[in-house]
């Protein structure tokens, strides 16, 4: 399927448009479900969109949306859409949780001296051998699960976030999460 998103998420809903344009078509801003892609679309005339919603935005017909206007970069989001980010990531991250479950699961190293859990703020050394050593005992199940056994790492749903919101920004040299930005975006 490649680098395509399906499904998006809701962070911002102008259903006037932006204030800088003179159409003022409805258009929202959303976070994508799978590469964390940020996208600007036009909504469908009727439709009103929720902060926090799943919308489809792949290629079959779409109830909400009308056309994808463009990918975004993260200074390009409205200051709500900002603000709505972490509520939005926390979204994602619950509804795909066996996925980053399963990457708590066999996360690797990038090198000799770098192992992909270090990349994520807040694991250093101690912690990733406690992870290591758990998830060789039992695979971690949950994120409840991974709390309940590593009870002084920090939350892993923060963890994360914190981690896609570093990606997003574009300031990092290995994205686990995050399709990265294109070159002109940089």
């Amino acid at each position: 399927m490649g680098m395509e998103e399906e499904y998006a998420w809701v962070i911002d809903f102008l259903p006037g448009g932006r204030s800088s344009e003179r159409a003022g078509e409805p258009m929202a801003q959303l976070c994508g479900e799978r590469f964390f892609t940020l996208f600007e679309v036009t909504v469908k005339p009727g439709q009103t969109l929720m902060f926090g919603q799943r919308i489809y935005i792949g290629p079959a017909e779409r109830a909400e949306i009308d056309r994808i206007r463009k990918r975004l970069i993260f200074d390009e989001l409205t200051g709500t859409a900002r603000t709505e980010m972490p509520n939005a990531l926390a979204k994602i991250l619950n509804y795909r949780e066996a996925d980053f479950v399963g990457f708590f699961n066999k996360a690797g190293p990038l090198s000799v001296r770098l192992h992909q859990l270090e990349l994520i703020n807040g694991i250093g050394k101690r912690h990733l051998q406690q992870i290591i050593e758990a998830r060789e005992t039992k695979p971690f199940e949950n994120f409840a699960d991974i709390h309940a056994r590593l009870p002084l790492m920090p939350d892993p749903v923060t963890l994360l976030s914190n981690r896609i919101l570093e990606e997003m920004h574009g300031a990092v040299q290995h994205y686990l999460f995050v399709r990265p930005p294109r070159a002109e975006d940089r």
